[in-house]
């Protein structure tokens, strides 16, 4: 197991399955460069590791992640086209890792948060939870890959409501729509989550590996070409005078005032 501590993430092993846990309930566990380096440590880590069967992505508190962090007095100098490449390498380590990853959704998942949660093999949502885009109202481009894994999960109609309109949908509906795999009402959410990471803990680690990689060769070929084509539409997106006003007005808690600069 790494040895090094991150701030933020919170790593336990248990009955054969590994937990990742954003911890940084005051922001809403944004993601930091600190948690991303982290989650990235811990997930190559396990593909030598025969204690662990599976992972478990979850957060603490109200959110599974906010997504980036905009806070502060100039939040867009701190969002580039690197966060754009370290959002990718996460994204890419979750799916590539050949041991299934649950995303225990705890609360709700924004922006990269989302991104993040889609790119694990089964969701596992409390009722209460809910999920959103969100790039779209600070000016941005959907990225963590998720212009491919919200079209895979859902169809291109409902992709372009949910990157569009940055509608903020519950775990209900997200399941209905086939964007979760599991819902359970609140109080009985730690129970089924533990009960799916049991199974997945003691299953067959050989036959599980290769049925993700072959689902997802599937349903995420276009993955790495999502990946550049998000790259490099947020590189411009992020120059633009309207990101700076979309962040400014997140912070303010007000509507943007976008002019297509």
């Amino acid at each position: 197991m790494p040895a090094t501590q991150y701030d933020g993430l919170r790593s336990e092993h248990r009955d054969g399955a590994l937990w990742l846990t954003l911890d940084h309930p005051e922001t809403f566990n944004a993601l930091t460069g600190d948690m991303v380096v982290g989650l990235l440590e811990h997930l190559r880590a396990t593909v030598a590791r025969t204690d662990v069967g599976v992972i478990v992505l979850t957060g603490t508190g109200t959110a599974f992640s906010a997504g980036a962090d905009l806070t502060g007095d100039a939040p867009e100098e701190k969002y580039d086209s690197s966060a754009v490449d370290a959002a990718n390498m996460l994204i890419t380590s979750i799916v590539d890792c050949d041991k299934p990853v649950v995303c225990g959704l705890n609360g709700v998942a924004a922006g990269v948060g989302m991104s993040a949660a889609l790119a694990c093999d089964l969701i596992v949502a409390k009722a209460s939870a809910s999920l959103t885009l969100g790039f779209t109202k600070i000016g941005l481009m959907p990225d963590g890959g998720a212009t491919a894994t919200v079209a895979a999960a859902i169809g291109r109609t409902r992709a372009m409501r949910l990157a569009l309109l940055s509608d903020l949908i519950g775990a209900q509906e997200a399941f209905e729509a086939g964007l979760v795999s599991h819902v359970f009402a609140d109080r009985d959410y730690d129970e089924g989550l533990a009960r799916i990471v049991n199974r997945l803990a003691s299953g067959p680690p050989l036959a599980q590996a290769a049925t993700k990689k072959a689902i997802n060769a599937v349903t995420l070929d276009q993955l790495p070409v999502a990946f550049q084509r998000e790259r490099a539409g947020q590189s411009i997106l992020l120059r633009s005078q309207d990101v700076v006003e979309g962040m400014k007005a997140f912070n303010e808690k007000r509507r943007p005032r976008f002019t297509g600069h």
